[in-house]
């Protein structure tokens, strides 16, 4: 008699991505938006989009993952926080052009299913589609036993959000004198892992003691997750429209002046004073065990997730909008006039309080 195979013998428990799949179907359930036709397990996800609600919209679309802080949540074995760093990295990349968040699709690649672990994935994924306003209507979960080891997994999303034409965001509406708003990140967000894990390791740092300066251990320091801006920076254009909101930069792998640079017309030149906030202790930490500055404010966001290019007089009224949300929020500089073709388009002066 031949040798018999089954799925489950091969690494690919079917049981248990079932199990995972009702583990997690209460907390997907709460992220339906009224657009939602159907419900988890269907082959494709539905949503309806109202048409009658739009002039002329535009479907925008962001992919993204969560990147190597996945290590150190495997590393700490603390698993629900990593999706909502997944949701975060896409729909405030759509909010960034004006865009509504509508739903999102994930895709959970792992070397072995643990119905639990996943459930507690995917739970942070639906409190990050919760925090956004985005239904999250379908998604993956591939059990790679032979690509991965048993413990590993990985993270991935797609969201569709929708805007008018006439109402996206962009350098094209950044003008000279418009005033740079900064929001304050909840920690490193999700760039800049594979460094902060180096630098951990390098210099021996104990994930579970608390460093001077911190309040918690290291360790819940750098799994803080990354701070959703998508629907306090709606809530900024619909007070005050797009001709006075004019531009959003997520500051995510680049840094800040990297970043906000995506969004500064040429001839302009976004000048931030560095003296405006104070770096966090984490990044000083890290400056500590031999990250030079320069390479910190590449690679970290050094305390900005978020910036908005507003008009000068709408400025105070945006900060002060924003810290009643509860987002530390201030004028880190402004839009001026380049002089220097060659000079980069966003720029860093001054020196942290």
């Amino acid at each position: 008699m031949s040798q018999e195979f089954t799925y489950a013998a091969a690494g690919v428990d079917i049981d248990a991505g079932e199990r995972a799949v009702t583990l997690m179907r209460s907390a997907v359930a709460r992220t339906n938006r009224p657009e939602v036709v159907g419900g988890l397990g269907g082959f494709a996800g539905l949503f309806a989009l109202d048409t009658a609600k739009y002039r002329k919209p535009l479907l925008a679309s962001s992919t993204d993952g969560v990147g190597t802080k996945i290590a150190l949540a495997r590393q700490l074995d603390r698993h629900d926080t990593v999706g909502i760093d997944l949701v975060a990295m896409v729909v405030d990349d759509l909010v960034a052009c004006g865009a509504e968040p509508l739903f999102l699709q994930d895709y959970v690649a792992c070397g072995k299913v643990v119905p639990e672990r996943i459930a507690a994935i995917v739970t942070g994924i639906a409190t990050g589609c919760t925090l956004a306003g985005a239904a999250l209507v379908g998604g993956e979960t591939a059990e790679h036993g032979d690509l991965m080891d048993a413990d590993e997994y990985d993270l991935a999303a797609t969201a569709v959000g929708v805007v008018e034409a006439d109402a996206v965001l962009g350098p094209e509406r950044v003008r000279a004198g418009d005033v740079v708003v900064a929001m304050s990140s909840s920690g490193f967000h999700s760039n800049g892992y594979s460094l902060v894990r180096r630098v951990v390791a390098a210099a021996g740092l104990d994930l579970h003691a608390t460093p001077a300066g911190l309040t918690r251990p290291l360790g819940e320091e750098l799994l803080e997750p990354t701070r959703i801006y998508a629907l306090d920076c709606l809530a900024l254009v619909a007070r005050h429209g797009v001709e006075d909101v004019h531009a959003f930069a997520h500051i995510t792998g680049g840094g800040l002046a990297g970043n906000t640079a995506r969004v500064v017309p040429d001839g302009l030149q976004a000048v931030l004073d560095r003296g405006t906030w104070a770096l966090p202790t984490a990044v000083r930490l890290m400056e500590e065990h031999g990250v030079p500055r320069e390479e910190s404010e590449r690679a970290f966001n050094c305390g900005v997730g978020m910036v908005a290019a507003v008009a000068p007089d709408v400025a105070d009224a945006v900060v002060a909008q924003l810290t009643a949300a509860g987002i530390d929020s201030w004028i880190a500089g402004t839009l001026q006039v380049r002089t220097d073709d060659d000079a980069p388009a966003a720029r860093l002066v001054g020196t942290y309080r």
